[in-house]
């Protein structure tokens, strides 16, 4: 590794949690440091099943992004994509078409360090450093041209990231700003932290003062970021009761219920 190549190490706070790093932790990766696995620990405690709802996550990106690819989707804008794991979106998506192309975007420089080198022998695949809130720059960096043609539907997704805007971050701005950039025929993808129960609410309390983020939404609030567009059956519900493909029991525990998510139409 020469020095140009670990450039990005300079810049990693490495004496506060990082979203990226702490999400890494709980899908059992190794990209993390101490202070991720501590915040991790702390939201253990509130929420034992949190690991579990890590999975789940994944889980319903997998069944979002087949999904899409069944819509004749083949283009996806992946907002806040954490750093690189197993069955990331591009592998799902150019699993069931190799034309698929992804970009994915995050503010975490060690996602850029690690997708770089995932995706270098990737054409069709792009890893951009920058913040979702600012969706002018996302859309017109030239990577992001270069893999993405915006006169053809998109799958924009917010999976697991939207929670970690503040209300006065405007985040339904921020859904409706790369909306409106992406055709009609265009999905978008949400999942989010949901107020669904007491231990929902004690691990919002943990986030925010541990990571300083995580607005734990309720279902209407949730629901709202889909207004406009055509929501697809069953709508917004717990991650594991979107389109299942195994039994999910009758009664969902704290877990199952942590996160809820959708997909919708541009009409």
């Amino acid at each position: 590794m020469g020095k140009k190549s670990d450039e990005w190490k300079s810049t990693i706070d490495t004496t506060r949690p990082s979203i990226a790093r702490a999400y890494d932790v709980v899908l059992h990766g190794k990209d993390n440091f101490e202070v991720d696995r501590a915040f991790v620990a702390e939201i253990v405690k509130v929420i034992p099943e949190i690991y579990d709802v890590a999975a789940y996550n994944r889980q319903i990106l997998d069944r979002g992004v087949r999904f899409m690819i069944d819509q004749g989707i083949t283009q996806f804008i992946d907002l806040g994509s954490g750093l690189p794991t197993v069955e990331n979106t591009h592998q799902v998506a150019q699993r069931a078409n190799p034309e698929a192309r992804v970009v994915y975007v995050d503010n975490d420089p060690m996602v850029l360090a690690h997708g770089r080198a995932l995706l270098a022998e990737n054409e069709r695949t792009a890893v951009v450093t920058s913040d979702l809130q600012n969706p002018v720059a996302i859309l017109g960096d030239e990577a992001v041209k270069q893999i993405i043609d915006f006169d053809r539907p998109v799958g924009v997704m917010l999976v697991g990231i939207l929670h970690h805007l503040h209300d006065d971050e405007d985040p339904q701005g921020i859904v409706e700003a790369y909306m409106a950039a992406v055709p009609p025929g265009s999905y978008l993808f949400i999942t989010h932290f949901c107020d669904s129960s007491q231990e929902s609410r004690d691990a919002e309390k943990q986030y925010l003062a541990l990571l300083g983020t995580g607005r734990f939404r309720t279902v209407a609030e949730i629901t709202g970021f889909f207004q406009g567009f055509e929501l697809v059956e069953p709508g917004v519900v717990p991650l594991p009761l979107w389109r299942p493909e195994a039994d999910v029991p009758e009664e969902l525990t704290v877990g199952q219920r942590l996160m809820f998510g959708g997909i919708a139409r541009k009409l």
